[in-house]
């Protein structure tokens, strides 16, 4: 488990108070995709203090904050993107009508789910926002960060297993994203530090293994007092949590400790997995929290060529998943409503349908990209 807490120093040298005489959120809780990120939530979110968004991801939507007919049905377009409104009970909040940004619309939410719980620390869980922490710091000034690792072997075998009951998963180059997501969230979370803000860090074997002792960290980390509930899952509130197999586990009432998948991998992905922790073993030694529990390393580094390459194909894989976010957040809505209606043959987005029929409809669409929404997560 490890603790990076730097001066409070923002970007443009200006003092940043991290601690308010009550502090409130946010909190952003966030790791690769399938690297327990929503076992993470589902303990967390059961603290009387907490009130965390499950992939709530508003800020992957940030353009439509920057052009006004956008702006002014942000959150008919946030429901409409991942049933964010509903899945957090959130139908009748009537927010002010003059909300002009992403910062602002993003605690007026948190800070109404909060009230509605009887919490006081607002925040969200995503792994979407794997490579935006910095932004997002720069949004929320007063924001902590908790970042979960895991060894991307296991991230790998998971997300093979979360392919057959996931349209997300089931996409090309997911197993390449994870591998090179898990350099990326380091860079962000390194810049992190180095700007002065609070980050957590832990691992997926930490948070199964030893539970309490975890959990009493991150508390710390947050100064709020622990609590036993946030041990266990027996009671959790997994209502926001959308639907699949792939979620069965932290549906479930048990930490399972040896969760980790053991089948075999492709021999091409294997290799690839191993050479990039062989190459991040041989950079940061244990310095790197996930380096600290890697499996085998036996690989050579990839060579520069490959790397190269490597990151190429990542580069484009980001982009083809930022456009149809972008393309959301600018278009009319009603032109996105038809565009699914003939893609996915659905009937056209009713506002009041049932929670379950919309977070199916909202789930079903692939192209809705934030990094990780609707089915996609741990």
């Amino acid at each position: 488990m490890e603790i990076k807490v730097n001066s409070t120093t923002n970007e443009t040298g200006a003092g940043v108070d991290h601690q308010p005489a009550l502090w409130r959120g946010p909190v952003f809780v966030t790791g690769v995709w399938r690297s327990g990120t929503s076992l993470l939530y589902a303990l967390l979110n059961q603290h009387p203090d907490i009130g965390l968004f499950y992939e709530g991801d508003l800020p992957v939507l940030r353009p439509m904050f920057h052009i006004a007919y956008s702006r002014k049905e942000w959150l008919r377009r946030w429901e409409y993107w991942n049933a964010g409104v509903s899945r957090h009970g959130l139908e009748s909040f009537r927010p002010a009508a003059s909300i002009a940004s992403l910062a602002e619309a993003a605690e007026a939410a948190g800070r109404e789910y909060c009230r509605r719980k009887g919490a006081r620390i607002w925040g969200c869980k995503s792994p979407s926002y794997y490579d935006r922490l910095v932004r997002l710091y720069r949004e929320f000034p007063h924001a902590r960060f908790v970042v979960i690792w895991r060894d991307p072997e296991d991230i790998c075998r998971s997300v093979i297993e979360a392919a057959s009951q996931s349209l997300f998963f089931a996409r090309s180059g997911m197993t390449h994203r994870a591998i090179l997501a898990c350099e990326t969230l380091r860079m962000q979370s390194d810049r992190l530090v180095s700007l002065g803000a609070p980050v957590h860090e832990i691992h997926y074997k930490e948070l199964v293994g030893d539970t309490a002792k975890t959990m009493r960290g991150i508390c710390d980390f947050l100064q709020i007092p622990f609590v036993p509930a946030v041990t266990v899952l027996e009671g959790a509130d997994r209502g926001a949590v959308f639907e699949g197999g792939h979620h069965s586990a932290v549906k479930g009432t048990k930490i399972v400790s040896s969760r980790e998948r053991k089948g075999k991998l492709d021999p091409e992905i294997e290799k690839k997995v191993r050479q990039y922790k062989a190459l991040w073993k041989a950079k940061t030694g244990d310095k790197w929290l996930l380096c600290r529990y890697l499996s085998d390393t036996s690989e050579s580094a990839p060579g520069t060529w490959t790397r190269l390459m490597d990151s190429l194909l990542f580069s484009l894989l980001r982009f083809k998943d930022a456009v149809p976010r972008v393309a959301y957040s600018v278009l009319p809505l009603w032109l996105w409503i038809w565009y699914r209606s003939i893609k996915y043959g659905k009937q056209p987005y009713d506002d009041k349908p049932s929670l379950s029929r919309r977070q199916q409809y909202v789930a079903s669409a692939p192209e809705a990209q934030s990094g990780v929404t609707h089915p996609r997560s741990e």
